[in-house]
């Protein structure tokens, strides 16, 4: 019998589980193809979860297989005076920071262990995450090459909103609300 995925919402209490949200982290972006190093979720452990926990409208998804965390997901409101805002806002058209940027839902950090990847956790994370978010609009940044991440994006509704943002990544919208709400496997 196969193991019933849970997802549950969490506000700043997500960082009671840091340690296994960086447990995921390390198994999911230090895998092939990612190859990012073992500090990399140290960072994300001690600064990077602290710090977004901090910013108005943050929501944090949460997957488990049992007391197993596989996956979480998580942004919250970002605007003007935020590094990331301000730097997008810094590469795009003014159209697109006068339609997209200030107030939108920033979708920050998505991740499933690879062990449990290919059973939908990924899609009902990010539906989970984006459902009934009072914001008007959502954004993104993602890998520009072909890897699951984009595809999902994509097949889920976001727009391309800039190619080649930086030398790795792409820029995406979605307009909100977001009422796509789907089962994990």
């Amino acid at each position: 019998m196969r193991s019933r995925v849970r997802i549950s919402v969490y506000g700043k209490d997500a960082l009671d589980l840091a340690d296994e949200l960086a447990a995921v982290y390390r198994a999911a972006f230090g895998a092939p193809g990612y190859d990012e190093p073992p500090e990399a979720a140290e960072r994300f452990r001690t600064e990077q979860l602290p710090h977004h926990a901090d910013r108005a409208g943050f929501r944090c998804v949460i997957a488990r297989i049992d007391d197993w965390v596989v996956g979480f997901a998580y942004g919250y409101t970002g605007d003007f005076g935020q590094w990331w805002t301000d730097w997008v806002a810094s590469r795009v058209p003014v159209e697109v920071v006068a339609e997209w940027l200030g107030g939108h839902f920033e979708f920050v950090e998505m991740a499933v262990d690879p062990s449990a990847q290919g059973r939908g956790i990924g899609q009902a994370l990010h539906n989970r995450l984006l459902a009934g978010l009072p914001h008007r609009r959502a954004m993104l940044t993602t890998y520009c090459d072909d890897r699951a991440a984009p595809r999902l994006y994509r097949r889920s509704g976001w727009r391309l909103l800039m190619a080649g943002l930086d030398a790795s990544s792409d820029l995406y919208g979605l307009q909100l609300p977001y009422e796509r709400v789907m089962r994990p496997k």
